[in-house]
């Protein structure tokens, strides 16, 4: 199930990734369409902004290369891809590919989202740069702070934790305590969609929904409103 759960949200973020690319396309099999490696460099080149190496066709040979380039590329960003090798993504193993985008959506996102987090909570295990040189130069400075991007795994996520209990702590019995059983109600959502645009959603009327409405609503409302990717369902 949970694996089920994950390989649809990735999915879906990585369509509405996609949608940016030039041109645009999308994928239904998650499993399947990765092994060609388009997928991997669209999805990289949308998030870079940099134009990557690759290899035109889909022969075996062509695919293996586009992955290959694809995995080279997040290496020299100083990414760790533990056990992440290029038989196994064309073989589409799940737990390999779940990992893989992870480890994309962790980078590009939580990463750069929490350094700029933490320069307004001047938290000093972050860099507030958000800029990345990719050049051999700039390769050989990011493995000088390997030790401190290590660090941002764990930073990254107490950030964006932090962030968020200080959204919820304006609206009053919204405890945030972690990213697990503390969303279940839905409240923490639409709290912070409160924060980011009042007047969107009505908490007192939220707190006597239920999970699964409150989850909805949420859901809408940043997709219809925030323009925000509708990309979990409630379970």
């Amino acid at each position: 199930q949970r694996e089920f759960t994950q390989k649809k949200a990735f999915t879906s973020w990585i369509n509405s990734i996609l949608a940016k690319h030039t041109p645009p396309s999308v994928i239904s099999d998650l499993y399947t369409d990765i092994q060609q490696g388009h997928v991997l460099l669209d999805l990289l080149e949308v998030l870079s902004g940099q134009h990557l190496p690759r290899e035109k066709g889909f022969n075996t040979f062509q695919c293996r290369s586009n992955i290959e380039n694809a995995l080279t590329f997040l290496k020299n960003r100083s990414l760790k891809l533990i056990n992440i090798h290029v038989a196994d993504i064309i073989e589409g193993k799940p737990s390999i590919v779940l990992g893989l985008i992870w480890t994309i959506i962790f980078h590009f996102h939580i990463e750069e989202l929490a350094r700029t987090l933490a320069c307004t909570y001047n938290q000093p295990s972050l860099h507030c740069s958000s800029t990345v040189d990719s050049s051999p130069k700039g390769s050989r400075s990011a493995k000088k702070s390997a030790k401190i991007k290590e660090r941002w795994k764990v930073s990254a996520t107490k950030t964006l934790l932090l962030w968020a209990k200080e959204q919820c702590s304006l609206h009053s019995s919204i405890p945030v305590t972690d990213f697990k059983s503390s969303w279940r109600s839905g409240l923490p959502f639409l709290a912070i969609i409160q924060t980011l645009r009042p007047g969107l959603v009505d908490l007192e009327k939220a707190k006597a929904r239920s999970n699964k409405e409150n989850l909805k609503e949420a859901f809408r409302v940043a997709e219809v409103e925030l323009n925000i990717p509708r990309l979990l369902e409630p379970e």
